[in-house]
Protein backbone atom coordinates (compact mmCIF):
# COMPACT_ATOMS: atom_id res chain seq x y z
CA UNK A 1 0.00 0.00 0.00
CA UNK A 2 2.97 2.15 0.81
CA UNK A 3 4.72 1.49 -2.63
CA UNK A 4 1.41 2.11 -4.14
CA UNK A 5 1.09 5.53 -2.40
CA UNK A 6 4.79 6.65 -3.13
CA UNK A 7 4.24 5.46 -7.08
CA UNK A 8 0.90 7.89 -7.42
CA UNK A 9 3.05 10.63 -5.91
CA UNK A 10 6.40 9.93 -7.99
CA UNK A 11 3.64 10.09 -10.58
CA UNK A 12 1.88 13.58 -9.42
CA UNK A 13 5.19 15.40 -9.36
CA UNK A 14 5.59 14.50 -12.72
CA UNK A 15 2.35 15.40 -14.23
CA UNK A 16 3.10 18.89 -12.30
CA UNK A 17 6.59 19.59 -13.91
CA UNK A 18 5.08 18.73 -17.22
CA UNK A 19 2.17 21.02 -16.52
CA UNK A 20 4.79 23.56 -15.18
CA UNK A 21 7.28 23.66 -18.18
CA UNK A 22 4.62 22.63 -21.13
CA UNK A 23 1.17 24.13 -20.56
CA UNK A 24 1.24 26.85 -18.33
CA UNK A 25 3.63 28.74 -21.15
CA UNK A 26 1.15 27.72 -23.40
CA UNK A 27 -1.85 29.01 -21.84
CA UNK A 28 0.27 31.85 -20.68
CA UNK A 29 0.70 32.72 -24.69
CA UNK A 30 -2.51 32.27 -25.63
CA UNK A 31 -3.63 34.86 -22.51
CA UNK A 32 -1.42 37.32 -24.24
CA UNK A 33 -2.66 36.56 -27.64
CA UNK A 34 -5.96 37.10 -26.95
CA UNK A 35 -6.30 39.03 -24.11
CA UNK A 36 -9.11 38.11 -21.95
CA UNK A 37 -9.05 41.51 -19.75
CA UNK A 38 -10.50 41.28 -16.02
CA UNK A 39 -12.75 43.95 -15.25
CA UNK A 40 -12.11 46.35 -12.96
CA UNK A 41 -15.16 46.56 -11.44
CA UNK A 42 -14.53 43.22 -9.62
CA UNK A 43 -14.04 43.19 -5.95
CA UNK A 44 -13.30 40.25 -3.77
CA UNK A 45 -14.99 37.71 -1.53
CA UNK A 46 -15.42 38.91 1.89
CA UNK A 47 -14.66 36.64 4.45
CA UNK A 48 -13.29 33.52 2.27
CA UNK A 49 -9.21 32.95 1.93
CA UNK A 50 -9.22 33.18 -1.56
CA UNK A 51 -10.57 36.90 -1.22
CA UNK A 52 -9.17 38.29 1.46
CA UNK A 53 -6.32 40.68 2.07
CA UNK A 54 -7.06 42.17 -1.59
CA UNK A 55 -5.86 45.91 -1.78
CA UNK A 56 -7.64 48.36 -4.49
CA UNK A 57 -3.91 50.05 -4.52
CA UNK A 58 -2.90 47.00 -6.36
CA UNK A 59 -5.44 46.69 -8.17
CA UNK A 60 -4.45 46.89 -11.97
CA UNK A 61 -5.82 45.12 -15.17
CA UNK A 62 -5.02 40.87 -14.95
CA UNK A 63 -5.34 38.64 -17.77
CA UNK A 64 -6.14 34.92 -17.52
CA UNK A 65 -7.04 32.44 -20.04
CA UNK A 66 -10.19 30.75 -20.00
CA UNK A 67 -10.67 28.22 -22.44
CA UNK A 68 -12.42 25.71 -20.25
CA UNK A 69 -15.36 28.24 -20.25
CA UNK A 70 -17.80 26.18 -21.31
CA UNK A 71 -16.86 23.32 -19.05
CA UNK A 72 -16.46 25.55 -15.70
CA UNK A 73 -19.53 27.76 -16.05
CA UNK A 74 -21.21 23.78 -16.14
CA UNK A 75 -19.50 23.20 -12.61
CA UNK A 76 -19.97 26.35 -11.48
CA UNK A 77 -23.82 25.26 -11.86
CA UNK A 78 -23.00 22.93 -10.50
CA UNK A 79 -21.37 24.23 -7.32
CA UNK A 80 -24.72 27.29 -7.17
CA UNK A 81 -27.07 24.40 -7.10
CA UNK A 82 -24.84 22.29 -4.19
CA UNK A 83 -24.91 25.43 -2.51
CA UNK A 84 -28.21 26.73 -2.15
CA UNK A 85 -30.21 23.46 -2.21
CA UNK A 86 -27.34 21.38 0.19
CA UNK A 87 -24.51 23.49 1.88
CA UNK A 88 -26.18 26.49 3.01
CA UNK A 89 -29.37 24.74 4.73
CA UNK A 90 -26.69 22.50 6.69
CA UNK A 91 -24.82 25.91 7.26
CA UNK A 92 -28.23 27.64 9.06
CA UNK A 93 -28.62 24.34 11.26
CA UNK A 94 -24.94 24.46 12.10
CA UNK A 95 -25.69 28.43 13.24
CA UNK A 96 -27.46 26.97 16.16
CA UNK A 97 -23.85 26.96 17.23
CA UNK A 98 -22.81 29.69 19.22
CA UNK A 99 -20.57 32.18 17.12
CA UNK A 100 -17.63 32.34 20.03
CA UNK A 101 -17.94 28.38 20.00
CA UNK A 102 -17.64 28.65 15.72
CA UNK A 103 -14.80 30.95 15.97
CA UNK A 104 -13.00 29.26 18.25
CA UNK A 105 -13.29 26.06 15.57
CA UNK A 106 -11.50 28.59 13.31
CA UNK A 107 -8.48 29.37 15.25
CA UNK A 108 -8.09 25.94 16.03
CA UNK A 109 -7.97 24.70 11.93
CA UNK A 110 -6.06 28.08 11.58
CA UNK A 111 -3.42 26.52 14.13
CA UNK A 112 -3.33 23.36 12.79
CA UNK A 113 -2.92 25.01 9.15
CA UNK A 114 0.18 27.04 10.31
CA UNK A 115 2.75 24.14 8.36
CA UNK A 116 1.23 25.25 5.12
CA UNK A 117 1.89 28.99 5.89
CA UNK A 118 5.13 28.85 7.50
CA UNK A 119 6.69 26.22 5.15
CA UNK A 120 5.62 27.74 1.68
CA UNK A 121 7.25 31.71 3.86
CA UNK A 122 9.92 29.98 4.44
CA UNK A 123 10.51 28.81 0.33
CA UNK A 124 9.76 32.14 -0.29
CA UNK A 125 12.71 33.47 1.65
CA UNK A 126 10.23 35.21 3.66
CA UNK A 127 11.94 35.04 7.07
CA UNK A 128 10.14 37.31 8.77
CA UNK A 129 6.58 36.21 8.01
CA UNK A 130 8.00 32.35 8.37
CA UNK A 131 9.19 33.34 12.05
CA UNK A 132 5.70 35.06 12.70
CA UNK A 133 3.86 31.75 11.89
CA UNK A 134 5.95 29.99 14.09
CA UNK A 135 6.00 32.60 17.06
CA UNK A 136 1.82 32.68 16.70
CA UNK A 137 1.87 28.85 16.57
CA UNK A 138 4.26 28.66 19.99
CA UNK A 139 1.59 31.18 21.44
CA UNK A 140 -1.61 30.19 20.34
CA UNK A 141 -0.70 26.58 21.13
CA UNK A 142 -0.27 27.06 24.52
CA UNK A 143 -2.02 30.27 25.49
CA UNK A 144 -4.76 29.78 23.18
CA UNK A 145 -5.90 26.36 24.70
CA UNK A 146 -4.36 24.08 21.32
CA UNK A 147 -5.28 26.81 19.11
CA UNK A 148 -9.01 27.71 20.02
CA UNK A 149 -8.39 31.42 21.14
CA UNK A 150 -5.93 33.68 19.17
CA UNK A 151 -4.13 35.39 21.72
CA UNK A 152 -1.14 36.12 19.38
CA UNK A 153 -3.64 38.57 17.28
CA UNK A 154 -6.14 40.04 19.87
CA UNK A 155 -3.18 40.13 22.76
CA UNK A 156 0.17 40.68 20.60
CA UNK A 157 -0.88 42.03 17.33
CA UNK A 158 0.60 39.55 15.66
CA UNK A 159 -1.47 38.33 12.54
CA UNK A 160 -1.38 35.41 10.77
CA UNK A 161 0.76 35.76 6.75
CA UNK A 162 -1.27 33.61 4.54
CA UNK A 163 0.80 31.87 1.99
CA UNK A 164 0.32 28.49 0.08
CA UNK A 165 2.26 26.92 -2.60
CA UNK A 166 0.09 28.26 -5.52
CA UNK A 167 1.65 31.73 -4.14
CA UNK A 168 5.29 30.30 -3.99
CA UNK A 169 5.03 29.46 -7.61
CA UNK A 170 3.66 32.63 -8.40
CA UNK A 171 6.39 33.90 -6.50
CA UNK A 172 8.96 32.54 -8.62
CA UNK A 173 7.16 33.34 -12.03
CA UNK A 174 5.36 30.97 -12.61
CA UNK A 175 2.05 32.62 -14.28
CA UNK A 176 -1.55 31.53 -13.38
CA UNK A 177 -2.30 29.18 -16.46
CA UNK A 178 -5.46 28.59 -16.85
CA UNK A 179 -9.02 29.33 -15.02
CA UNK A 180 -10.57 25.95 -13.51
CA UNK A 181 -13.65 25.54 -11.45
CA UNK A 182 -13.20 22.64 -9.74
CA UNK A 183 -16.31 20.76 -8.25
CA UNK A 184 -17.88 21.85 -4.23
CA UNK A 185 -13.58 23.66 -4.43
CA UNK A 186 -14.81 26.41 -6.63
CA UNK A 187 -12.75 28.81 -8.44
CA UNK A 188 -9.10 28.32 -8.79
CA UNK A 189 -6.06 27.94 -11.72
CA UNK A 190 -3.59 25.54 -13.07
CA UNK A 191 -0.96 26.83 -10.71
CA UNK A 192 -3.07 27.12 -7.59
CA UNK A 193 -4.64 24.00 -7.99
CA UNK A 194 -1.27 22.46 -8.55
CA UNK A 195 -0.47 24.29 -5.49
CA UNK A 196 -3.42 23.31 -3.32
CA UNK A 197 -2.72 19.34 -4.08
CA UNK A 198 0.26 19.95 -3.34
CA UNK A 199 0.08 21.76 0.12
CA UNK A 200 -2.73 18.98 0.77
CA UNK A 201 -0.08 16.19 0.01
CA UNK A 202 3.16 17.14 1.83
CA UNK A 203 1.99 19.97 4.42
CA UNK A 204 -1.78 19.64 5.84
CA UNK A 205 -1.87 17.65 8.84
CA UNK A 206 -5.66 16.44 7.89
CA UNK A 207 -3.98 14.74 5.24
CA UNK A 208 -0.65 13.90 6.40
CA UNK A 209 -1.58 12.39 9.77
CA UNK A 210 -2.57 8.58 10.02
CA UNK A 211 -5.99 9.22 10.42
CA UNK A 212 -9.21 7.31 9.04
CA UNK A 213 -10.71 8.48 5.59
CA UNK A 214 -14.03 9.27 7.34
CA UNK A 215 -12.13 11.33 10.11
CA UNK A 216 -10.19 13.19 7.30
CA UNK A 217 -13.64 13.86 5.41
CA UNK A 218 -15.63 14.78 8.90
CA UNK A 219 -12.77 17.69 9.48
CA UNK A 220 -12.59 18.58 6.17
CA UNK A 221 -16.28 19.42 5.85
CA UNK A 222 -16.97 20.90 9.58
CA UNK A 223 -13.73 23.27 8.96
CA UNK A 224 -15.78 24.44 5.48
CA UNK A 225 -18.89 24.90 7.01
CA UNK A 226 -17.76 26.16 10.40
CA UNK A 227 -15.80 28.99 7.88
CA UNK A 228 -19.54 29.77 6.19
CA UNK A 229 -21.25 30.10 8.76
CA UNK A 230 -19.12 32.85 9.78
CA UNK A 231 -19.34 34.24 6.51
CA UNK A 232 -21.91 37.18 5.46
CA UNK A 233 -23.62 35.18 3.18
CA UNK A 234 -21.44 36.83 0.59
CA UNK A 235 -22.05 34.46 -2.38
CA UNK A 236 -25.78 35.56 -2.28
CA UNK A 237 -25.10 39.10 -2.79
CA UNK A 238 -22.98 38.40 -5.83
CA UNK A 239 -25.54 36.42 -7.28
CA UNK A 240 -28.13 39.46 -6.46
CA UNK A 241 -26.10 42.22 -7.98
CA UNK A 242 -23.99 40.70 -10.65
CA UNK A 243 -24.77 40.48 -13.96
CA UNK A 244 -22.67 37.57 -14.55
CA UNK A 245 -21.75 36.13 -11.08
CA UNK A 246 -19.37 33.38 -12.60
CA UNK A 247 -16.86 36.33 -14.70
CA UNK A 248 -17.46 38.03 -11.14
CA UNK A 249 -16.15 35.39 -9.54
CA UNK A 250 -13.41 34.74 -12.13
CA UNK A 251 -12.12 38.87 -12.26
CA UNK A 252 -12.26 38.63 -8.59
CA UNK A 253 -9.95 35.47 -7.78
CA UNK A 254 -7.38 36.32 -10.41
CA UNK A 255 -7.16 39.99 -9.41
CA UNK A 256 -6.74 38.55 -5.20
CA UNK A 257 -4.40 36.02 -6.22
CA UNK A 258 -2.21 38.62 -7.83
CA UNK A 259 -3.11 40.65 -5.68
CA UNK A 260 -1.28 38.22 -2.45
CA UNK A 261 1.79 37.68 -4.90
CA UNK A 262 2.54 40.98 -4.80
CA UNK A 263 3.37 41.49 -1.16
Amino acid sequence: MRKQRFFTVITGIFLILAFILVVVPATALWAHETGTAVSRDAAPLENDDDFDDFDDEDEEFVTIADPLEPINRGIFWFNDKLYFYLIKPVTKVYRIVPERARISVSNFFSNIFTPIRFTNALVQLKFRDAGTELGRLLINSTIGIGGLFDPAKNIYGIKKKNEDFGQTLGHYGVGQGFYLVLPVIGPTSLRDGLGLAADSYYLNPIYTLDLKDRDKYTLVVLDKINALSLDRDTYEAIKKESLDPYLFVRDAYSQNREGKIKK
